[in-house]
Formats: structure tokens, sequence, C-alpha cells
């Protein structure tokens, strides 16, 4: 769920303008998971652009006080999210802690990284929601530490039905400053793609794991 739709359109232009998204239906990307998509998203490149880094920061921040009041600590998932998070965290004047797909092998063991005390409230910060597994996995650690997560809070959602089922059955609050839809709908706009590209961007979402470059 977006939380503001004029924040969603702005969050989504930015993307696209520094490219942290690209949009090539013509000729598509293969994710590592062997899924092909006709899109991109590298929220990393956003923290070279300090106009972009800085709307996304102050955005996380508000949507946070302004929606869930002030959490008693950030959590960032591991890797994506370390640096946006601690960004939120610094605003915010608050703790930070992230969170790692599985604890390490080696030295003190910890899957989460930082100080946290059982019964704190923490807000997660994702970059980026796909499937939502590297989210959930780093929500249950959370909880298992004794954490009481508020919610999960990203830059960016596909709104695919893995994660809104995934999340959904453990009953996980979460919301984006932009998605999916509102970013098809200022590409189509502002031009970043024609026309005739949106429907095969639209139809790439309903079964991405099923759809192949050469459907084109």
């Amino acid at each position: 769920m977006i939380l503001n739709k004029n924040t969603a359109k702005k969050t989504a232009e930015f993307l696209l303008q520094i490219k942290a998204i690209k949009l090539q239906p013509q000729n598509p990307f293969t994710w590592a998971s062997g899924w092909h998509s006709p899109i991109y998203c590298d929220n990393w490149i956003s923290l070279s652009h300090h106009k972009t880094r800085t709307y996304i920061q102050e955005q996380l921040a508000k949507a946070i006080i302004k929606h869930f009041n002030k959490p008693d600590i950030i959590a960032g998932v591991a890797t994506g999210a370390i640096a946006h998070g601690i960004l939120v965290a610094q605003a915010l004047e608050l703790p930070f802690v992230y969170v790692r797909p599985e604890p390490k092998k080696h030295g003190r063991k910890n899957q989460i990284e930082g100080y946290l005390d059982k019964g704190q409230n923490v807000v997660v910060v994702e970059d980026l929601i796909s499937t939502g597994k590297s989210s959930m996995q780093a929500i249950k650690a959370l909880r298992e530490s004794g954490a009481s997560v508020k919610c999960l809070l990203s830059i960016f959602d596909y709104n695919f039905e893995v994660a809104k089922k995934r999340f959904k059955k453990e009953n996980v609050s979460v919301y984006s400053l932009s998605d999916y839809n509102h970013l098809i709908e200022l590409a189509t706009e502002n031009r970043f793609i024609l026309k005739s590209e949106e429907q095969v961007l639209k139809n790439w979402r309903l079964a991405p794991q099923k759809w192949k470059p050469w459907q084109l």
C-alpha cells in the first residue's frame, strides 16, 4: 500500500530520471531468481544522487512520524536497505540495527547487528519488495529476538500477489513510497515508455515467474 499518491509519483519520477529504475520491454533483464523481466530496480543508485537520496530520506522519515509515531528503533534489511535505514534513523535521531538473511557462521553468530532490547517497537526499512521473502526473514528474526515490529516501509513495491499473501499470513503491515502501478502510470504519462509498451509491462506483473521475452 502506498502512503500518498503524489509521493508515489514523485518517487517514481526520481528513480526513473536517475535510472535507478530501467524499463526495457524490448530488451528484458534476467533476475537472480531466473525470472525474465522488462524492469530492473536498483535503489543503490539513489545513494549517488543527493537530491533523490534526501527526498527518499525525508519521505520515509515523515511517513514514520505521521502514520506510526516515533518507534524505538529503525531496522534495515541487509544489504539493500542498510544505507537508507541509517539515513532514516539519523533523521529521526533513533538507534539503528540491520538484519542479515541468516546468522553469521563465525564470531558471535549474529543475525541482527547492533543493539536491540526485547519489547522495543521497530519500523523495518526495505529498499525494494518483490516476493517479500527477504523482508519476511528479517521480520521473523526481529520478532524472535523479542522486538515488536510496527510495520515494513519500503521505497518501492512490485505489488506481487505472492508478497501480499506472505505478509497477510504473517500479519505484517506493509507500506511503500511508490509502487509498480504508479510507476507505469507515471512512465506512460511522461513518455518514458511508449503506449504500446505499457500493456507488456502490465501483463508481466500479473505472472512474472511465467513471463518469457518471446511473448512480446
